[in-house]
């Protein structure tokens, strides 16, 4: 049935096989009697094909979609993912990856991470029924109501919690993009998700002290960023916004924070990418903008005619957010992977439009403030909107 899955995903690679395959690592992650053989075995199993595990300080562990274990080197390998410390794995295709076949070294990865590791400090998340946490995430259901949805999802009602909203790009399910971020990310605790509308939802409730959710998903960002290009890197287009800590019945106000936090997150850098709302402060205001005034307004016009230009304007606005962020022409550069000389020629063809002079501290002030609120006039209007 597992090979099925795969086989059918084949003709129609939705949300919902995806789901099937987060549940399938899910289980093996909560059974409390993984090891390295079954993981590889059974990953070989769902991907009906060859997978293997090098450690880095072991022999390598393949085994075939039989179940049977393989000597020698490997055959083809249609993807991989680099674990750090924990080695590699691998899935091996004579063709082309599966549909799926990202996915699953995602999740085969973070299993592998979790044994390299030693004892996992947190459950899994698991993918929740949307109905329960659309009832949390409410601001009209009774109390009683939400404390009963909240322990039904395995949360505690006297426990604070944060509210997190995941977007993804145009082919990416967010609700499956914020299972595998947190399934990567190692957060201690306990993490909830379902898809509302175009975003993912998470609950993340911490028992214990642990590192709070923007700095966990910011490194999960930047290891992807490090990992190997190719088939297992595509540009997901992720963003993520954070709410604040709040007391689960009144999640509410996280979610909203959250989803405000998320018009301000742009795909790229790990930095931009992931937005706090508490980190924002007296920026957050700008969000209760509407997007037709911050348009009007003559800096924002100013960097969209800037984004218009063909050939330099998306580079333009890369290197401003980069210098702007960073206040160093030289961390800039090294940010955008590019040399300093060339940041420099962007910036100035920036500062010819706009007539900002960047060394100055309030041209520079002045220019960020423009920067988030071009971003905000221009956010997606399905992610810019609450969920009632």
């Amino acid at each position: 049935m597992k090979g099925l899955l795969l086989r059918l995903s084949t003709l129609d690679a939705d949300a919902a096989a995806a789901v099937r395959v987060i549940a399938h690592f899910e289980a093996l992650l909560g059974s409390g009697a993984l090891d390295a053989a079954s993981l590889v075995r059974s990953t070989a199993g769902l991907a009906e094909c060859a997978a293997g595990w090098q450690p880095v300080d072991g022999d390598p562990v393949r085994c075939g979609p039989d179940g049977r274990a393989l000597d020698g080197r490997p055959g083809p390998v249609s993807g991989e993912a680099d674990l750090g410390p924990s080695g590699r794995v691998w899935l091996e295709r004579p063709c082309a990856p599966g549909p799926l076949d990202d996915l699953v070294l995602e999740w085969m990865a973070i299993a592998a991470r979790v044994l390299g590791g030693g004892t996992r400090s947190a459950e899994p998340p698991h993918v929740a029924d949307p109905a329960l946490v659309e009832l949390v995430l409410s601001g009209r259901e009774a109390v009683a109501d939400r404390a009963r949805a909240l322990r039904l999802l395995g949360l505690v009602p006297e426990l604070p919690l944060w509210v997190v909203a995941v977007a993804g790009g145009a082919s990416v399910d967010a609700g499956v993009e914020a299972v595998t971020l947190f399934g990567r990310s190692r957060q201690v605790g306990t993490v909830r998700v379902a898809r509302l509308g175009p975003v993912g939802a998470a609950l993340v409730q911490q028992r214990e002290p642990g590192r709070a959710p923007a700095e966990a998903l910011r490194e999960v960002l930047q290891e992807r960023g490090r990992e190997s290009g190719g088939a297992r890197a595509p540009v997901r287009g992720t963003r993520v916004g954070i709410g604040g800590r709040a007391e689960p019945l009144a999640a509410r106000e996280s979610w909203l924070q959250a989803r405000a936090a998320l018009r301000f997150a742009v795909a790229g850098s790990a930095a931009e990418a992931v937005v706090d709302h508490g980190e924002l402060g007296p920026v957050a205001l700008l969000a209760e903008i509407p997007a037709e005034r911050l348009r009007a307004q003559p800096d924002v016009h100013a960097l969209d005619l800037l984004a218009g230009r063909e050939e330099d304007g998306a580079p333009g606005i890369a290197a401003l957010a980069a210098f702007c962020r960073t206040g160093s022409l030289r961390q800039a550069a090294a940010e955008l992977h590019l040399h300093h000389s060339s940041v420099a020629a962007r910036l100035a063809r920036v500062e010819e439009g706009t007539g900002w002079q960047l060394r100055d501290p309030q041209d520079r002030f002045r220019a960020q403030l423009a920067l988030y609120a071009w971003r905000l006039a221009n956010a997606n209007a399905a992610t810019a909107t609450t969920t009632d």
